[in-house]
């Protein structure tokens, strides 16, 4: 039987076998080649800090407070890539052999239905696939963001998201572009991705720092994907006077601390909470989700968000129920994880 990686608990992770339902009409079966995790929303959920929130309610739109837990096993995992092994009588759009991808956890076979599949070109790597998303999020933040040419843009957060983020707005014709990270391995990639500067907000005071590489004027929109409440800080900081802070990220609950009465006061910033997948999009409707992915898409297919230095470690997939405890607890040394099967 094939095995898919779950987690047992919080901070745990282990395979397990499972059986593959029976081939429906419009079906595909789908051998996997490859599969990444998605670090932010997932580790909310596999660390624990995004459960005391309680259960999203649709019609309210509000978190109801009733000490929602998950229940355990999850599936771990975001997107795979894989080989089409059989295909249903209904299917038009795939046949045998055929290489694809769509939103799925870490397993070694996928039953999808064809309408959620999407084709992986000949020449395109496989690590665009599993940077599709977060990369329509990163495009959803510099449009919500109101980027411009010329503008000053500066990025708090260099993960996989955040990478994506600076090559968009590199794309958007933004300059100069500010990458601000506390892991020297991530501020070295952000260089070699197209930042023009980078800020440790470990050594020096970033708000200032941005200013001072801004003539002083500041961040003509600053784009938060870290999480940290003191980025978020450092954002109102080095944001120019009217201009726009964009809060991408899912974080935990922010502890107190949170100055709104500095430099947010007296600047007047917009703030702007990003969510690529909240519909109707503000440009409803000339703009939805699926229309920011097919632009993400054709990024990542041109090379202009380059996929293959994002998705780092690759490793066996046999290897994922001890890696990826290792990755929770370490992130920062890591970007975004990939799987590979024999």
């Amino acid at each position: 039987m094939p095995k898919e990686l779950v987690a047992t608990a919080v901070g745990m992770a282990a395979f397990r076998e499972y059986d593959p339902p029976p081939l429906g009409d419009s079906h595909i079966l789908v051998n996997t080649t490859h599969s990444v995790a998605k670090h932010g929303t997932e580790m909310s959920l596999f660390k624990g800090y995004g459960l005391p929130r309680g259960t999203w309610d649709p019609d309210y739109l509000a978190f109801k407070q009733d000490s929602y837990q998950p229940i355990f096993p999850i599936p771990l995992g975001n997107t795979a890539v894989g080989l089409v092994e059989a295909v249903g009588p209904a299917v038009s759009r795939f046949q045998k052999g055929d290489r694809v991808f769509a939103y799925g956890p870490f397993r070694e076979q996928h039953m999808w239905h064809e309408t959620h599949v999407r084709s992986l070109p000949d020449g395109v790597p496989w690590q665009a696939a599993g940077c599709l998303d977060p990369a329509d999020f990163a495009v959803g933040a510099v449009r919500d963001g109101h980027v411009r040419l010329g503008d000053v843009v500066a990025v708090f957060g260099m993960g996989a998201i955040g990478l994506c983020v600076l090559q968009a707005v590199r794309a958007a014709g933004a300059h100069l572009l500010i990458a601000v990270e506390p892991s020297t391995m991530r501020r070295e990639l952000a260089l070699e991705l197209g930042a023009d500067a980078v800020v440790d907000p470990t050594a020096v005071d970033a708000g200032l720092a941005i200013k001072d590489l801004s003539d002083r004027r500041g961040a003509d929109v600053c784009i938060e994907y870290s999480g940290s409440h003191l980025a978020l800080q450092h954002a109102f900081r080095a944001v120019a006077y009217g201009g726009t802070v964009v809060a991408g990220a899912f974080p935990g609950s922010y502890p107190a601390g949170l100055d709104l009465g500095a430099e947010a006061h007296m600047n007047r910033p917009t703030l702007i909470f990003s969510r690529s997948c909240s519909e109707p999009n503000p440009d409803y409707p000339n703009w939805d989700e699926e229309r920011l992915m097919a632009v993400a898409w054709r990024l990542l297919c041109n090379g202009q968000i380059n996929s293959e230095a994002l998705v780092q470690p690759v490793v066996a997939f046999d290897e994922l129920d001890e890696v990826y405890p290792r990755i929770a607890e370490d992130h920062e040394h890591y970007l975004k994880l990939g799987a590979a099967n024999d």
